[in-house]
């Protein structure tokens, strides 16, 4: 994300036109990028004016009564101020809520075109192949900003659902993609400063301990590396000394993924937001690793190069004998061996041990039921 001109933080704090903030958003649902918040809006709307056309005659009409009933005592008149003072409440922070989004919308558009980039609103199921990109329903991304050079970079919000009813639950991320130049090998580095109170990992999967590997240094004080089986090799030759340096210096508060061609850098707050001093850290971040990202470039998988010789022709020899071609002197294809592509995920027992005792709990209500 190198950029030609400095970092200009100033569309996100200075003063904002709120009428070309609606004109923005209101552009913004004419072109169709919008259309899944409108609908929120419209419930909204349609919410708002049954309370009042429901709700506040209904409560009018009880204060009423208590009027006519014990004379027009202040007790009454005390519960209708409250009561419209709740409302005028309520219907205050809708309205400053919608007109916040629309402002929020508008900075973050100015501020990324003010430093080369690009704002959009966000889309359902992003086709991401990152580990959280797949979990739960109800998947959208939010407030993506994205640059294109040197390399494609987008920085976003993520949510996702689990769950359903009284037990849905909503989680959030925030995330920065960069856009590799070759695939590599599914390579997750596990943060260690933001793991919980008893060394729990952030993420939402884990993965088997016979895929961790230990790199030399205090790396490992930073980070725990996990890589496919086999492939331990290859992540020594992509976390070089310096590698490991950069990515301690710059992104050891980050969960870090790298898969296919894609690095994910992954938060449980949200990365686009109003807060300069985040973009500042964001873009020092991505510029830091960015530059050590090129050397990756000339990795190649071996095991490619292995399975297209082992169908190699053969040629006969003066003995009669056949014997296998000469392999030709080119490097391997880019790409990742099937074995590399994806880690193993590591199977929960204590979910096990759960579904087993809610079955044998089930099994022994029924043979209950069944003796009496």
């Amino acid at each position: 994300m190198t950029r030609t001109a400095p970092f200009d933080p100033a569309p996100l704090t200075e003063p904002v036109d709120r009428a070309a903030a609606r004109a923005f958003s209101a552009q913004l649902r004419r072109e169709g990028r919008l259309s899944g918040r409108l609908v929120s809006i419209i419930v909204l709307v349609i919410v708002g004016v049954a309370f009042l056309l429901v709700a506040v005659p209904v409560f009018g009409l009880i204060v009423a009564s208590f009027v006519t009933r014990d004379g027009s005592g202040p007790i009454p008149l005390l519960i209708l101020a409250v009561f419209l003072a709740v409302a005028v409440f309520i219907g205050g922070a809708i309205i400053r809520g919608l007109g916040g989004a629309a402002v929020r919308r508008y900075r973050l558009d100015r501020f990324a075109r003010a430093n080369g980039m690009t704002w959009h609103p966000g889309f359902a199921n992003p086709p991401l192949p990152g580990m959280i990109f797949g979990l739960g329903h109800s998947r959208e991304t939010s407030d993506l900003v994205r640059g294109e050079r040197p390399r494609a970079v987008e920085i976003g919000n993520f949510s996702y659902e689990t769950g359903s009813g009284k037990n849905k639950q909503t989680h959030r991320w925030g995330y920065v993609a960069l856009r590799l130049d070759t695939p590599l090998p599914h390579i997750v580095l596990d943060a260690v400063g933001n793991n919980g109170l008893f060394g729990g990992t952030n993420l939402p999967v884990s993965f088997g301990p016979r895929q961790r590997l230990s790199l030399e240094g205090d790396f490992d004080r930073h980070f725990a590396l996990y890589c496919p089986e086999g492939y331990e090799r290859d992540a020594l030759y992509l976390f070089t000394p310096d590698v490991m340096a950069r990515f301690i210096d710059s992104a050891a508060a980050l969960d870090v993924e790298i898969v296919d061609d894609w690095l994910f850098l992954y938060s449980r707050r949200e990365l686009s937001t109003l807060d300069p001093a985040v973009w500042e850290w964001l873009f020092v971040t991505v510029d830091a690793i960015d530059d050590k990202l090129a050397q990756w470039a000339r990795w190649r998988d071996e095991r490619l190069s292995a399975a297209a010789s082992s169908g190699a022709p053969t040629v006969p020899v003066d003995a009669g004998v056949p014997h296998p071609a000469a392999p030709l002197l080119t490097p391997p294809p880019r790409g990742v061996a099937v074995p590399g592509r994806r880690l193993k995920r590591r199977f929960s027992w204590v979910t096990v041990v759960v579904a087993v005792a809610i079955g044998g709990w089930w099994v022994f209500t029924l043979v209950s039921d069944f003796l009496r």
